[in-house]
């Protein structure tokens, strides 16, 4: 009998742990200026404080139908090279937390449905403040209601053990602080092309970052054919290489024309900061 109970536990905490990452796989790729996990959507997606600012404001709505609670706190990520985080105690070489010189109000915010409310965000110069990059992640996560007593599941075998997962589900957001004379330079290389269908083909690639600071852009790519229009193939937007990392893999669907042959591809990586709308790399290769 506890063998069976154990194994069965045993099961129940894998699906648990699955569950989780795949919230949390959720939480990390947000394409969109304004991220929605859940019921949650908050504008913007990325907080930097740069030059004279000392104050910011996050926006957050509830899309559903119940009335929803959300914890806000910091924590750290590290980048991985192939754009994946990796949630850390310690900064990695090279990388600066920012979250010791921000303050922010509310904690907790209570949502009815519809409604909206700020979280308010300061910036604190202490004397351990020096110039460069900072950079943490804030993190708003669902609190599970408690369910009144009364209302439990009844269990058809009274012998059995019961357990009930809730996911908890949550949104992170970068807050980045920059001071000082900052600069960074990208480039691309290491492209190629991996066909799929006769209409969408998958390509690869790196970006080399040097430099400071973090970069930010839009990833836009085009066919050039050896005669005839130029036709945008590929779009994705907000891609971001954050120090202390030098090097990102990056891939990316295409949905090219008929008679996609010959030519060449040119990727535009362009800055979508406010502040940053400049190119920031440029690399073409030739379609075979």
């Amino acid at each position: 009998m506890n063998q069976t109970c154990n194994q069965w536990l045993s099961r129940c905490n894998r699906q648990l742990m699955r569950l989780s990452f795949l919230a949390l796989t959720g939480i990390l790729l947000m394409p969109l200026w304004a991220s929605a996990q859940g019921n949650l959507l908050i504008t913007p997606r990325r907080i930097v404080f740069e030059g004279n600012q000392s104050a910011q404001e996050i926006n957050l709505a509830n899309t559903g139908q119940d009335t929803a609670v959300y914890s806000v706190s910091f924590v750290q990520y590290q980048m991985n090279e192939d754009g994946s985080f990796t949630e850390i105690d310690v900064p990695a070489e090279g990388q600066l937390f920012a979250d010791k010189f921000l303050r922010y109000f509310p904690r907790t915010v209570t949502l009815a449905p519809g409604e909206a409310q700020m979280v308010r965000m300061q910036l604190r110069r202490t004397s351990d403040f020096t110039d460069g990059e900072y950079r943490s992640h804030l993190y708003f996560r669902a609190v599970p209601q408690e369910r009144p007593l009364g209302l439990d599941d009844e269990l058809t075998d009274t012998t059995a053990i019961g357990i009930r997962i809730t996911p908890i589900f949550g949104i992170t957001i970068p807050v980045i602080i920059r001071s000082g004379d900052l600069e960074a330079n990208v480039t691309i290389d290491n492209m190629s092309l991996e066909p799929i269908t006769d209409s969408t083909a998958t390509l690869h690639l790196t970006f080399n970052r040097t430099g400071n600071r973090s970069v930010f852009g839009d990833i836009t790519v085009d066919y050039d054919p050896a005669s005839g229009k130029t036709t945008q193939v590929g779009l994705v937007r907000g891609v971001a290489v954050y120090t202390p990392n030098q090097r990102r893999d990056f891939k990316m669907e295409l949905k090219y024309p008929a008679g996609f042959k010959g030519g060449k591809l040119v990727v535009k990586y362009s800055g979508a900061e406010e502040n940053d709308k400049n190119m920031l790399a440029e690399k073409a290769m030739i379609v075979e």
